[in-house]
């Protein structure tokens, strides 16, 4: 059978908090997530120069979103506890990148898995960085184009670095019928790969929907709390979410079996008292 991977995207749902995000962490690891993603950025580089001077209400007061992104982005003192929890918890831990200095950052860190979030796929210099580590890398397809897509995984084929497309619809959250789940046979389909999906829905039953298309990989925002501040919370799995989540993903893979016609002992004893001829 084949065993459905599933990511807890904590993101920025840790709010600058790193008790949160070890909470967070936990959430996954006991509802038995295979990994969690992070978000890394340098928003001196990532913020468009428009952006860095609007005033966002925040826990901090009203504050310039310059400011706001600086103080829920986790540096290397944080990372190197979150390495060091995630090793000791044995779940896998990695991040989405939005620019090179960032890449370079979590180089140090080794990490099995990059990503490239949805808004990313057309930055052509940060998809070649990533490429040239060879490090198989999931990546979001929402807002994009199918030719944006072919354009980012041909970067991938060139460096002969592993890639998953993670079909994805950018709206936090996403109202089930602009989900367009049958994205994902139309991206195995084209790409002869392994697909993924990426969700930003309220509730389970999209998740279970796409793992029986045949996504391998699934993605959900996880959080202690959906009533918590910060963008992402509404459009996050909680607690029971998540536990489910995992269960029943499983159970689709179990129900699917081999594809292959076999009789089995309870339907032969079932015969026995049907047959008359």
């Amino acid at each position: 059978m084949r065993k459905i991977y599933l990511i807890g995207e904590i993101g920025i749902n840790h709010n600058g908090d790193l008790k949160l995000a070890k909470e967070i962490i936990d959430l996954a690891k006991n509802s038995g997530f295979n990994a969690v993603k992070f978000q890394k950025r340098d928003p001196d580089v990532s913020v468009p120069n428009y952006k860095k001077n609007e005033i966002k209400n925040s826990p901090w007061g009203n504050i310039t979103y310059l400011e706001y992104k600086k103080k829920i982005e986790f540096g290397q003192k944080e990372y190197d506890e979150i390495n060091k929890y995630c090793k000791k918890l044995k779940i896998e831990w990695f991040t989405s990148v939005w620019d090179v200095p960032s890449l370079k950052f979590m180089m140090k860190y080794k990490p099995k898995f990059h990503k490239v979030a949805s808004s990313m796929i057309t930055n052509k210099k940060l998809l070649e960085n990533i490429a040239k580590t060879k490090i198989k890398t999931f990546v979001s397809t929402g807002m994009s184009s199918m030719t944006e897509i072919d354009n980012a995984i041909k970067i991938f084929k060139r460096y002969k670095c592993p890639i998953i497309p993670m079909h994805s619809v950018s709206i936090y959250p996403c109202p089930l019928e602009k989900l367009n789940l049958k994205m994902i046979n139309t991206l195995k389909s084209k790409y002869k790969c392994s697909v993924g999906y990426s969700g930003h829905e309220m509730n389970v039953t999209p998740s279970v929907q796409a793992a029986i298309l045949g996504a391998d990989y699934i993605e959900r925002h996880i959080t202690t709390d959906r009533a918590l501040w910060g963008t992402d919370q509404a459009a996050s799995l909680g607690p029971d979410g998540i536990k489910l989540l995992r269960n029943l993903v499983d159970k689709v893979v179990l129900a699917e079996g081999d594809g292959k016609k076999k009789i089995y002992d309870e339907e032969r004893s079932k015969l026995k008292t049907m047959k008359y001829w």
